[in-house]
């Protein structure tokens, strides 16, 4: 046993640069994985853990008084038993604010008449603020996911109108609102006092809108419960419907998508550590082969000479291990409290580490390193000590290795190349399995630093694919907030004399519901045009957008769950009325994760003559740049009734939270992974040193520079990573996300929409050839330190 300790002791002093950088790649691999599981774990705990706090609704009813008596309805669900129905809640809309002399339009407001707390489900939990029972007179509550985009803090005055009167009324409270406070959202509950409620909303034109909340002890009984409601409404409920997994969907896609990279980049990591302990051990085995010939004649057995090196790597592993989950500990939290942050009731949110699975893994990743240590040590086994210490090696690899030397000889006399470039050549062919290993690294680097790239900029530049993320691509939209002082006939007047407006189009939502027999009715969003959904931008990933009054396309989740494809009918129920219409196109989208669809305004016509669309205009323009200005004149000419912006503007308020949340990680893994790529290439290119030692001792010794065997090896390297890099480039751009295909079509779309800045792409490619480079560089530092005499000695 003292032998064995002895000569692993041996080893780790020997090479005390390879064995530290290999405890940095076990460390990094450890701290990728340890902190995807810790993600993957706290983003469901902590979401549900929020449900549960808050006695989180299963499903929101919101309705009007034109096709059930809201009255009605609740009280049919409060007789229930074993489901908990909140009292109807009633509420206004309204649409943008102004906080801080900055507007913002593109928030849907339900104002809300706050009940008395608790609220017997759907609670709010403050994150800021005093519990109170009731906001305070002239005060009101807002969700964290509104104060978070629009950096409002307690005591802020925020200004509403409704149109014919402006209002301003203070922040007392921001609360965690699950239903309508999440990420990506377009709606806010806006928490008023009653007595305000009443002031600011008795004279406005418009009628109260309901809203209502229900628990189900068994939410796997819902449909029973529904089904019972529809025999009571003698038909199907036709008013909007807020479902459990809609509530939760979008509090969990982005770390959905981050633990999914960063278990896929530590698997691949761990995997790449495995590769460079088994190549340091065979060279450890090929460098020591004499002296292990010796040892084992002198009666060490080849067991345990094979545990040294198991030793050696377990302890690298223990103390590898170890700082990895510490630092995954510290890493998981920052991800975790920026991505989760809407759910942050309090300064901190309560994030478990679940000791057990961190020890697990911790087992994992150790037995793992240990099996591979073994199964490579035993290539110890096969040396005798005879050939050993004759040849320094075995007897057949001395002469195949005559073979090649002669074969690379004659290879080199062939091509007439300069002599540098001949080196880096005979490097890379005299050591191929580590030449290929490094176009497999360069090429995993490079993939993930320009799928980070990709997907960033697809986002920050989501207006050149809107249409594919089911939005459409006008230029400006405007929305009408006061019916009582709008005028469309005036409004599209100046739309027709303005030269600078190409076209427009007037966009209406409805809420939809089709029977689904033997399930539950889907409820879902209905945009009406009126005008060209093709001119709007709006897209289909199949078929065509619907142009006549019997024609409707439908969100790809909508056709799955129907069984529907083109040209066959589905029923649908719009305002009360029955329709049957034939699907000419099948469209990918984000919002309302393709639980939606898109008729014409002929459809509504059909038992409404007089309907005209009214709520939102979308306008194109012959010159794009002159948008900014076209919103001023209209927010100028029609200030009491519309509100304009642009659709550059909508879209950035709503995924500049991705961007925030997702550059975090991804920048740490691009680091970590260049990281690695040096340290491999150091490595890598240490140990060929170390066996061509002799040769580049030749080299010195016959006239040539340090410098000139240094540059000679990297071009080597810089053909390999150059190579990996265009592996890479591939990976990033059609490998990652075809592999994320699987979160995304949960959250409605088939295809994730790219848009590659090919100058930026190419640029952080190319970080990964500059570290196997600069690592080739550095680790060949030797050759010049070291004298021709002693190379050829070594």
């Amino acid at each position: 046993m003292y032998a064995i300790i002895t000569l692993c002791f041996a080893h780790i002093k020997k090479r005390k640069i390879q064995n530290a950088l290999l405890a940095i790649l076990i460390m990094l691999s450890t701290l990728l994985l340890a902190t995807s599981v810790t993600i993957i774990m706290n983003t469901n705990n902590i979401f549900e853990k929020t449900h549960h706090d808050s006695n989180g609704a299963h499903q929101i009813l919101t309705m009007g008084k034109d096709i059930h008596n809201p009255i009605t309805v609740n009280n049919w669900w409060q007789e229930q038993q074993g489901v908990t129905a909140s009292q109807l809640i009633p509420y206004r809309n309204l649409s943008g604010f102004t906080v801080n002399g900055v507007e913002t339009s593109n928030l849907y407001l339900f104002m809300m008449n706050t009940p008395k707390l608790p609220f017997a489900i759907d609670r709010l939990l403050f994150s800021e603020g005093e519990n109170q029972a009731y906001p305070t007179e002239g005060t009101i509550w807002i969700p964290t996911s509104m104060a978070s985009t629009s950096n409002i803090s307690l005591g802020d005055a925020i200004e509403f109108n409704t149109g014919e009167k402006a209002f301003t009324l203070s922040v007392s409270g921001i609360v965690v609102d699950l239903p309508y406070g999440g990420p990506f959202t377009t709606n806010a509950r806006i928490w008023m006092n009653e007595f305000d409620y009443n002031k600011q909303f008795d004279t406005m034109i418009g009628s109260e809108q309901y809203m209502m909340a229900l628990r189900f002890d068994d939410y796997q009984q819902s449909a029973n419960y529904w089904s019972e409601f529809e025999k009571f409404l003698q038909g199907p409920y036709l008013e909007s419907k807020m479902e459990y997994e809609e509530i939760a969907s979008f509090y969990l896609i982005i770390n959905k998508i981050i633990s999914f990279i960063m278990v896929s980049f530590g698997v691949a990591m761990l995997l790449i550590s495995l590769f460079i302990i088994g190549f340091s051990i065979s060279d450890a085995i090929l460098t020591n082969y004499k002296t292990i010939g010796v040892i084992k004649s002198l009666g060490l057995t080849s067991r345990k000479i094979s545990a040294t090196y198991v030793l050696q790597f377990a302890l690298l592993s223990v103390f590898s291990i170890i700082p990895g989950l510490i630092v995954s500990t510290l890493l998981s939290r920052v991800i975790i409290e920026s991505s989760l942050s809407y759910l942050k009731a309090g300064k901190h949110l309560t994030i478990t580490q679940d000791y057990k699975i961190t020890l697990l893994i911790a087992v994992i990743i150790l037995v793992i390193v240990i099996l591979t240590a073994f199964i490579y040590s035993n290539k110890a086994r096969h040396v005798e000590p005879v050939q050993a210490i004759k040849y320094g090696m075995s007897e057949f690899a001395n002469s195949k290795l005559n073979r090649r030397l002669n074969n690379s000889n004659g290879l080199s006399n062939l091509i007439n190349l300069p002599i540098h470039l001949q080196i880096g050549i005979k490097s890379i062919t005299k050591n191929m399995r580590s030449s290929i290993f490094i176009i497999v690294l360069t090429a995993i680097t490079s993939g993930i630093l320009v799928f980070s790239a990709v997907i960033l900029n697809s986002f920050i530049s989501i207006k050149q694919t809107s249409p594919e993320w089911g939005y459409d691509s006008s230029h400006v939209v405007v929305t009408v907030f006061n019916d009582a002082t709008f005028s469309k006939q005036q409004f599209e007047q100046f739309l027709r004399s303005d030269k600078r407006i190409k076209n427009h189009a007037w966009l209406d939502q409805f809420t939809g519901v089709l029977p689904n027999e033997p399930n539950q009715p889907l409820n879902i969003n209905v945009n009406t045009i009126e005008g060209s959904f093709d001119e709007a931008g709006y897209e289909t990933i199949s078929g065509r957008n619907p142009v006549n009054k019997n024609e409707i396309a439908i969100g790809i989740n909508i056709a799955k769950a129907l069984h529907k494809n083109l040209g066959d009918f589905v029923e649908i129920y719009i305002e009360g009325k029955q329709h049957h219409l034939i699907v000419t196109g099948i469209y990918q989208s984000i919002a309302n994760m393709s639980n939606s669809a898109r008729i014409t305004a002929d459809v509504i016509k059909v038992y409404n003559a007089t309907y005209s669309a009214s709520k939102q205009s979308m306008i194109n323009l012959v010159d794009e740049t002159l948008s900014a200005q076209i919103v001023d004149d209209l927010n100028n000419n029609f200030k009491s009734s519309v509100k304009a912006v642009t659709q550059q503007t909508l879209l950035d308020d709503v995924f500049k939270v991705v961007v925030a949340v997702l550059i975090i990680p991804l920048s740490i893994i691009g680091i970590l992974f260049i990281t690695v790529t040096f340290i491999i290439i150091f490595s890598v290119s240490r140990i060929n040193v170390r066996k061509e030692s002799g040769t580049y001792g030749i080299f010195k010794s016959i006239g040539m520079t340090s410098n000139t065997i240094r540059w000679s090896i990297t071009s080597g390297i810089l053909l390999l990573s150059a190579l990996g890099t265009i592996f890479g480039i591939f990976i990033g751009v059609k490998v990652i996300p075809v592999a994320l295909q699987s979160i995304i079509l949960e959250y409605g779309l088939l295809k994730l929409p790219l848009v590659i800045n090919w100058s930026i792409t190419i640029g952080l490619s190319l970080l990964s050839v500059v570290a196997a480079c600069l690592g080739c560089w550095v680790s060949t530092k030797i050759i010049a330190k070291t004298s021709p005499r002693i190379l050829l000695v070594d």
